[in-house]
């Protein structure tokens, strides 16, 4: 089929929410490594990665062999019969996880793992309200939609009460107005008058990216965590860490980003990454409070034997490959050239991350920082007319995200960093 009858098919049959990004949509029929090839023979460098999700790469030999051969000998199981496979992942988990974090859940996706987290701190609690940050992203089922703070991603329709809302830590928006460090991280102190004024006083939970993905990459200053996560323990709350694109050395030097933070999670969250591209969420807890979910519950789909196959060959070529120490110094290499460009052009605001999980940030005028989303959609055509794909986010839709597979080569990553250079060239001038 021609690209054009693939996006006519998809305009009549999909719902209108299956959104894609560029003026003409990219339709992509392969991929290998950091590149993917669309229906018109068209290569483009992948510096998005199907949404931090290829954490390796497109393709990747030893995970495609894992799957081709789990299929061929046992595809289905449900959580109603036990295999090797699961026990397997689940022990690599316990082992790789911070902490005390010991027992696993597998689902599906991120939003299932968020779910499930949720519901297990409301258990073992026997608490039922929740505290989640502005500006982070949660998924697409009901409870998630209600977490995720952004407007635009809040749909019309039954709203989930206990839910409440502190400050996002973005300095470079402070929601005070303050300046980091004077501010003495009120993002994070605020959150004791937040659980003594809006809530019962004894919440179940606090969920919390340690990078907010969707929201920009927006990046905490490093006490953030251990004063947030002091306070809502003083409270008799849960953290809920949530590593759904930061995990598995997406942050650099670490196996997941909390750790960069210094405090350990009481319940911690994954997919995208995990799997490199198969769908698989994962939910670990701490013993005595993975063993207060007694009743019944299953996955149909959860710890399914080739999802566990491809999740145990993405770990093993982690391992082997020594992911988070390469995500680290390519992503110091990255970043070093996006500070540069924030010195060359103008209209970059911010430029924040960490590993290979970078941002920019376009505003209008630096003083003012008004929010420039049309220039980063200028950018993105730009980008991808010099064969780059891209992401973007943010509140406001005028970040660039930058999350190139983790096995991606220095060269090709200087040379998407060429692209990029390119681009902002192109619609910002010097």
């Amino acid at each position: 089929m021609s690209a054009e009858d693939i996006l006519s098919k998809q305009k009549e049959f999909l719902f209108p929410c299956v959104a894609n990004y560029y003026e003409e949509p990219v339709v992509i029929t392969k991929a290998k490594g950091s590149y993917v090839d669309d229906v018109r023979g068209t290569q483009y460098l992948d510096f998005f990665g199907g949404i931090l999700t290829i954490s390796l790469g497109h393709c990747q030999d030893q995970v495609v062999d894992a799957v081709q051969k789990q299929m061929a000998k046992l595809g289905h199981t449900s959580t109603l019969y036990a295999t090797q496979n699961q026990v397997d992942v689940a022990e690599i988990m316990a082992k790789i996880s911070p902490g005390d974090l010991k027992k696993s859940f597998f689902t599906s996706s991120g939003t299932e793992a968020d779910e499930t987290a949720l519901l297990l701190a409301k258990i073992h609690t026997g608490q039922t309200e929740i505290i989640a940050l502005r500006h982070c992203y949660s998924g697409r089922s009901l409870m998630a939609i209600n977490l995720t703070a952004h407007s635009n991603w809040r749909l019309q329709g039954s709203q989930v009460p206990g839910i409440k809302h502190g400050m996002s830590p973005n300095c470079y928006r402070c929601p005070m107005g303050l300046e980091y460090p004077s501010c003495e991280v009120r993002c994070a102190t605020d959150l004791e008058e937040l659980i003594q004024t809006e809530t019962n006083g004894s919440p179940a939970a606090f969920i919390a990216e340690p990078i907010q993905g969707v929201g920009g990459f927006i990046t905490p200053p490093k006490e953030y965590f251990e004063v947030a996560v002091g306070i809502i323990r003083k409270y008799g709350a849960l953290f809920v860490c949530d590593e759904v694109q930061t995990g598995f050395g997406r942050t650099g030097d670490k196996w997941f980003g909390i750790e960069h933070w210094g405090v350990e999670p009481d319940i911690m969250t994954m997919a995208k990454g995990i799997a490199n591209g198969m769908p698989v969420g994962a939910t670990i807890a701490k013993q005595e409070i993975a063993n207060s979910f007694t009743g019944l519950s299953l996955a149909t789909y959860g710890g399914n034997p080739v999802s566990m196959a491809a999740t145990k060959a993405t770990l093993e070529v982690m391992d082997s490959e020594n992911v988070p120490e390469r995500s680290g110094r390519l992503g110091r290499i990255l970043r070093e050239k996006l500070e540069e460009f924030k010195e060359k052009y103008q209209a970059i605001g911010d430029v924040r991350g960490m590993g290979l999980m970078q941002a920019i940030e376009f505003v209008k005028d630096r003083k003012s920082k008004e929010p420039d989303p049309a220039i980063t959609v200028r950018f993105m055509e730009a980008a991808k007319k010099h064969k780059l794909l891209i992401g973007k986010g943010g509140r406001w839709g005028n970040v660039l995200r930058i999350a190139p597979p983790m096995l991606i080569s220095e060269t090709e990553l200087k040379d998407g960093i060429e692209i990029i250079d390119k681009a902002l060239a192109e619609v910002c001038g010097n």
